[in-house]
């Protein structure tokens, strides 16, 4: 069980939930998971432009896991939380957020490179 945190084991932890969040957000793998919580619709603006809005589905604990995933500030958190319980809980976790740090590094590694 983890009782102190070291500064690696933080920034393991910060970069695997960095890595989660925009996993959950943003990449194109989550999509059938967002679409239980998450309902795009088409709005029109003045000047007759359509945008694409995505609204939260349904009520309850559904419209409020829809909330969270449409802000990547709150899915920061809640994906924080669940990689914090899963180290205090769960034996050898750390290897998950090991793999999730090193793709949340990898992935920040690209898009300085891709901007260059």
């Amino acid at each position: 069980m983890l009782t102190e945190l070291s500064w690696l084991q933080f920034v393991i932890l910060a970069f695997a939930s960095f890595r989660l969040t925009h996993l959950l957000v943003y990449d194109d793998i989550s999509i059938p998971l967002r679409r239980h919580f998450i309902e795009p619709s088409a709005q029109r603006d003045e000047q007759g432009h359509i945008s694409k809005v995505l609204e939260p589905r349904g009520t309850g604990i559904r419209r409020f896991i829809g909330l969270i995933m449409l802000c990547h500030w709150c899915t920061g958190i809640w994906s924080t939380l669940l990689l914090t319980a899963l180290v205090l809980f769960v034996p050898g976790a750390w290897w998950l957020l090991i793999i999730l740090a090193a793709a949340g590094v990898a992935a920040i590694i690209e898009t300085i490179v891709l901007r260059l």
